[in-house]
């Protein structure tokens, strides 16, 4: 009788399965696929069902670095990182052998497609558009599986040391030609100001004579010990014609 019970309580035991919420258990029964329990305490068959857990939490899979060479013919070393979730269980056992593992290598291929296809300008500058593109790609061909691709992003590129002294020689005469057309944008407003003012003080004579006592004004208030008036020239154009007709 003792042996009875022993064997008893040892079958309920085994029967008993418990599941924390972040998990799901997948039954077998004899091999057949039964479906996805829990979270919580359920019941199973001892020896008839078998039951595999499932993590549903965000998996962070690190994509290790991946050589590849752009579109415009520039080696460089991509690394990435991928966030997913299982959607549902029992595609996630039945449908693939290991879903981690193929997540990861379907993520691999796909970085280093998307990249290659992509000029190292939009490489560097343009993270979001690819990141996008890749979350999207990976995602579709994971949802067989049973999983969803919630992010993907790139988290470094590395590229030749010549390559990035070109990178900044290339920047550097960004910068010059923007400062250059800056320059020339200044010299050409001021010439037109400088066009209006005079068209206003040639068609007003006292007002040329108020700039004049402006800008003596503006040399006096100076320590220099000597101050030079300009004279116009108009002055001694008279004179001379003067002296000429006496």
């Amino acid at each position: 009788m003792v042996i009875v019970i022993l064997i008893a309580v040892v079958i309920l035991i085994s029967a008993i399965r418990i599941v924390p919420e972040y998990e799901r258990g997948v039954i077998f029964r004899l091999g057949r696929l039964v479906g996805a329990k829990g979270p919580g305490l359920f019941f199973i068959i001892p020896v008839v069902d078998k039951m595999q857990k499932v993590s549903l939490r965000t998996i962070v899979l690190d994509i290790p670095p991946q050589d590849v060479i752009t579109k415009d013919n520039v080696p460089v070393s991509v690394n990435a990182v991928c966030y997913f979730r299982v959607m549902d269980p029992s595609k996630a056992i039945v449908e693939i052998q290991n879903y981690v593992m193929a997540t990861s290598q379907i993520s691999q291929t796909t970085l280093r497609s998307i990249v290659g296809e992509s000029e190292l300008d939009e490489v560097l500058s343009e993270r979001e558009k690819i990141n996008r593109r890749l979350q999207e790609i990976i995602d579709k061909s994971t949802d067989p599986w049973g999983i969803k691709v919630s992010m993907v992003e790139i988290k470094d590129v590395q590229i030749p040391e010549q390559m990035q002294r070109s990178i900044a020689q290339q920047a550097e005469a960004e910068r010059d030609r923007r400062a250059k057309i800056i320059n020339a944008e200044g010299e050409f407003q001021a010439s037109e100001k400088l066009a209006a003012a005079a068209e206003v003080l040639s068609r007003n004579p006292v007002g040329i004579q108020l700039r004049y006592l402006r800008t003596l004004t503006e040399i006096a208030t100076e320590n220099n010990s000597t101050t030079l008036f300009p004279i116009p020239i108009d002055i001694f154009q008279k004179l001379s014609s003067k002296l000429s007709k006496d």
